[in-house]
């Protein structure tokens, strides 16, 4: 019998353990979108104890925990961080079989070197333990990512953001790469006309742009735009239920951005047809730049009215959301590639029945010009455990090219979430592992170590080019 996160954890076969071990467990992490506090980098914070590195802001934890019949006080609450360390270990035993059990683990044991298991009777020793390490320079934000060897973070920034802290960090010529991506979501929610005057009201003040119009609107989040550039943004991603392809005349858009400057609310197809405009000139804008566009597609945000009130949102209650995907995320496709100004792109879909849609849908884009440019991306926040990372792993390989991957990615809030680039390897080397031992593949080294060494972190390298 295997023993549980040993050296060969996940890997079933001797071609799995030697392209593992021999090929990429010591390569480098380009974490290309993820949601770390650039302010904790910038000044390379030391953490008083594992609450505040590993709970604070991990809806993962909050959610098991709720389902473990824990107190809110211990959970988002005004506890001692201690308390909810220690109510945190009394759930991780009743984890078993969701990843949180692994990840738990792993991270233990990659950051800290501990060994054993998470649960009540050793909550205080594990508590103490990593408390007194998080207080050396090793185990500072900067420190634990180095232990990770990570070489490029990409945070996820809104347009109106100063991006201070990416300055400051840019400034230090560190050898890691913290750089912002752009994530407009706020600038194209017309639903409220409260917080969206409010919203203009900053990008006003920020720009200088008087905006009175659609087109002045758009020329001022331009300006935010090539700012973000300058500061090495190669990116801009959007969290979408689902792509908006309307059909919209400039006259159109100019007309409904009007009625909301007067004050006047849009109904549900204004809304749509308005942020179709506005998701178009973006994605024409990242072309011009030579940007990648992420669209994270699929969830169903804030399901539980009374915690949204009391908590805000991005707290533990969004969900799979079942909205129909295939003909809008065409059409938009296709307009853009109509005018030949679509950007490179990876997809993320969150309802694993959407697999196959999206990993189709990326190759009716390729043109031929960059290699992988329509790329369906790995599986995300419900998916990103074993089952729905090989699942996503497969539908690539059936309908795309899997060797064209850009791999992994945290789309973490937490420091220590980075041996899920460790999980995603393994799984990889253990599927191609497997396939060569059953006669599927060529039992053929040098082809296949490269073929996961490039998914694990060279694809990415060439696909994102930072450096530029």
């Amino acid at each position: 019998m295997k023993g549980f996160l040993n050296e060969n954890f996940l890997l079933d076969t001797e071609t799995a353990i030697r392209l593992y071990h021999g090929h990429v467990k010591d390569l480098p992490i380009i974490d290309y979108h993820n949601h770390l506090p650039p302010d904790e980098i910038a000044s390379d914070k030391i953490y008083n104890n594992i609450t505040q590195v590993w709970l604070q802001g991990d809806h993962y934890k909050w959610r098991a925990m709720r389902a473990f019949g824990i107190d809110e006080k211990y959970i988002t609450g005004d506890a001692s961080d201690k308390d909810k360390f220690l109510k945190w270990a009394e759930t991780v035993p009743h984890t078993l079989r969701n990843p949180l059990y692994h990840w738990t683990h792993l991270e233990l044991q990659r950051y800290f070197g501990i060994s054993k298991l998470l649960n009540p009777e050793s909550a205080e020793e594990i508590y103490d333990q990593t408390s007194e390490q998080l207080q050396s320079k090793e185990f500072s934000a900067v420190g634990l990512l180095k232990k990770m060897k990570v070489e490029v973070v990409c945070t996820t920034d809104d347009p109106i953001d100063n991006l201070t802290y990416h300055q400051q960090i840019r400034e230090r010529n560190s050898s890691l790469k913290v750089l912002p991506t752009f994530r407009p979501d706020k600038a194209m929610d017309f639903s409220d006309q409260e917080t969206f005057q409010a919203y203009l009201k900053k990008l006003v003040n920020l720009t200088g742009i008087e905006i009175s119009s659609f087109e002045q609107y758009m020329s001022a989040l331009s300006a935010r735009h090539d700012y973000f550039h300058s500061l090495s943004c190669r990116l801009s991603d959007h969290g979408l239920s689902h792509l908006e392809a309307e059909e919209v005349s400039s006259d159109l858009a100019a007309s409904l951005f009007s009625k909301i400057l007067n004050g006047t609310s849009l109904n549900n197809l204004e809304q749509s047809q308005l942020r179709s405009a506005f998701l178009l000139a973006i994605a024409k804008l990242n072309h011009d730049k030579g940007w990648v566009q992420q669209f994270h597609l699929g969830a169903l945000r804030n399901n539980n009215q009374r915690m949204l009130r009391e908590l805000g949102p991005d707290t533990g209650f969004d969900s799979i959301g079942d909205f129909i995907q295939a003909q809008q995320m065409s059409r938009f496709f296709d307009r853009l590639d109509n005018t030949n100004q679509l950007a490179k792109t990876i997809t993320y879909n969150l309802n694993p029945s959407d697999n196959e849609v999206f990993a189709a849908m990326m190759g009716n884009y390729n043109d031929g010009t960059v290699r992988g440019k329509m790329q369906y991306g790995a599986a995300w926040w419900f998916l990103d455990q074993l089952d729905g990372m090989e699942k996503q792993i497969n539908a690539l390989s059936n309908i795309g090219l899997l060797s064209c991957s850009v791999g992994m990615l945290t789309d973490s809030r937490s420091f220590l979430s980075f041996p899920r680039h460790e999980y995603f390897r393994r799984l990889l080397c253990n599927i191609i592992g497997r396939d060569i031992e059953n006669g599927l593949i060529p039992n053929d080294e040098k082809m296949t170590a490269e073929m996961v060494r490039n998914i694990c972190y060279f694809n990415a390298v060439s696909y994102f080019n930072f450096d530029k």
